[in-house]
């Protein structure tokens, strides 16, 4: 399983690093010290968070300024398989972007919840990138 240092769950929730280790220190968001000492959050327990975070709209930052031709680095929060086509969710800071594609892209990519990924959107479509 994928896990995020501090700093890199912060820019996936889109808030800072200090509102970031805040939450961590409250226990809204469970950490620990990975093998070089660096204090790390499991993917699936940030999916988990940034679906909360969300929904509750506790984040530090205001509404998005960019483009909707941007990418969106954020981390899956979902996925759900089907025969041929698939739905990926991504939660990127206070952004849910859902992508429809095959299956075989997502086994491709190698998707999982908790892992993070970018999604670029342009019209009404949203691709995926792993990161």
């Amino acid at each position: 399983m994928q896990s995020y240092t501090i700093g890199q769950a912060a820019r996936l929730l889109g808030v800072s690093p200090d509102t970031a280790r805040r939450w961590a220190d409250a226990g809204r968001v469970a950490t620990h010290r990975d093998d070089s000492g660096r204090r790390v959050v499991d993917g699936r327990d940030l999916a988990a968070f940034s679906v909360e975070l969300a929904r509750t709209g506790d984040g530090e930052e205001g509404p998005s300024s960019t483009s909707v031709r941007n990418a969106f680095p954020g981390i899956v929060t979902a996925i759900k398989l089907g025969d041929v086509a698939a739905q990926v969710e991504i939660q990127a800071g206070p952004h849910r972007l859902v992508s429809l594609l095959t299956r075989e892209a997502v086994e491709e990519l190698g998707l999982e919840v908790g892992m993070e990924a970018t999604a670029r959107v342009k019209s009404t479509n949203v691709h995926v990138d792993r990161v």
